[in-house]
């Protein structure tokens, strides 16, 4: 984005007011403002906090489909970036945008970088987070993978079920908490044992409000039923936390057909022929006139 030609004219003056601003939109929505001057700064609805400690390093740009890159240095504190919120992955891809800002007038500035926070280390009370540009998205693989499994993620664009059909969700609180990756619920009335098996355990209340993990078991016992999950949560789980399980699906055409009534949106090729027909060899016997090989 090119620099505006308010604030060009106040560089040119050589006697300039700036100070630099970050802005950081979490995926659960929080924003949050920074910047390196001694006072808050106010523009775009978002108050921009001087007292975090927050500052960048040289921003790395080139021109073409090269990845703009930086880092960002700052301070944890329980009034900004808080340690259990990076440890919970809050700020996993959040988006990060960087300007240069005539503090004196916060209209006149510019926007320098626009991407989102890749890898973050924490170290004596310090935080330090990669800042990767947009066109860092193209380094990424993309085009449809032929197989027989289905590819989409069962709800998204692609599935297209609606999770929120009767039967196929539900909330319940925890009833106890058996290590980092299982939890105890009540009885789930109406739902078969392995229902949410493969499916999504999303937190709504607590301290890990927000989260989410992939389900790899859910069994129902005499009294109880219990989930666990492939990975620990990265936030603690209390006897109370509502949480929210969802279907689970293992991507089968059966599965799609069956379970989900979804067969029109399978996104698999079930019938696309496996390996051993690939290897497969004329056979003496039979006429070799591109048929059923059986």
């Amino acid at each position: 984005m090119a620099i505006p030609d308010d604030l060009r004219a106040h560089l040119a003056t050589g006697s300039t007011t700036l100070c630099r601003a970050w802005a950081i939109t979490r995926r659960d929505g929080q924003q949050l403002g920074f910047t390196d001057h001694d006072c808050d700064l106010t523009f775009d609805g978002l108050t921009f906090r001087a007292d975090t400690g927050l500052t960048a390093r040289q921003l790395e740009q080139a021109t073409g489909l090269s990845v703009d890159n930086s880092e960002a240095l700052g301070a944890l504190s329980a009034a900004a970036v808080t340690d259990a919120d990076i440890e919970a992955g809050r700020y996993d891809e959040a988006e990060v945008q960087s300007w240069l800002v005539n503090w004196a007038a916060p209209d006149m500035r510019w926007l320098q970088f626009r991407g989102y926070i890749g890898e973050i280390a924490r170290e004596d009370g310090q935080f330090r987070a990669e800042l990767r540009g947009l066109t860092d998205r193209l380094n990424q693989p993309q085009g449809r993978i032929y197989q027989k499994p289905c590819t989409a993620v069962l709800g998204d664009s692609a599935c297209g079920f609606d999770l929120t059909t009767p039967g196929y969700a539900v909330e319940a609180a925890v009833v106890a908490v058996k290590n980092a990756q299982t939890v105890t619920l009540a009885p789930l009335s109406g739902f078969e044992p392995e229902w949410f098996t493969r499916g999504v355990l999303r937190v709504v209340t607590g301290v890990g409000a927000g989260l989410w993990g992939a389900i790899k078991r859910d069994l129902s016992r005499e009294k109880t039923r219990e989930v666990t999950l492939w990975e620990p949560l990265r936030a603690a789980l209390e006897p109370g936390d509502l949480l929210r399980l969802e279907a689970g699906c293992d991507k089968r055409f059966e599965t799609c057909r069956l379970k989900f009534n979804n067969i029109l949106n399978y996104q698999g090729f079930p019938d696309i022929p496996g390996e051993d027909w690939m290897v497969a060899v004329p056979r003496r016997e039979h006429a070799n006139t591109g048929g059923s090989r059986r």
